[in-house]
């Protein structure tokens, strides 16, 4: 299965302006967008999201959702990927690794998995 991105809503929407731009084949949601979780939800509801609608999710919160991941784990829940990435990566640096990922691995390669995205 192609792999599809959930943004966090900490990182900023040019992000996805950025991966349509370049890349529009790559399927790409930011929370608070269209067909994606409302600002505000908790990360947990954004674990179970990501779980039940296949999607990665694509983060910056490097201090509490290993925490969630680990609770949503034990809970029995399953996520297909979290990638946390360095604050101060740029859009357009973003954009071309999360399309590497894409065009090189399937969605069923990263799951339960974390990946740490810097630059």
């Amino acid at each position: 299965m192609r792999i599809q991105y959930l943004l966090d809503e900490n990182l900023d929407p040019r992000f996805v302006r950025t991966m349509q731009r370049h890349y529009p084949a790559v399927d790409v949601l930011r929370v608070g967008g269209e067909g994606a979780p409302s600002l505000g939800v908790s990360d947990p509801d954004i674990l179970r999201f990501v779980e039940s609608h296949h999607r990665i999710l694509v983060t910056d919160n490097r201090k509490s959702m290993p925490g969630h991941v680990l609770t949503h784990n034990q809970a029995g829940g399953h996520h297909w990927g979290i990638f946390i990435i360095d604050k101060s990566i740029g859009y357009k640096q973003l954009a071309d690794a999360l399309f590497v990922y894409w065009e090189a691995s399937q969605l069923e390669d990263w799951t339960d998995q974390t990946e740490w995205i810097t630059i």
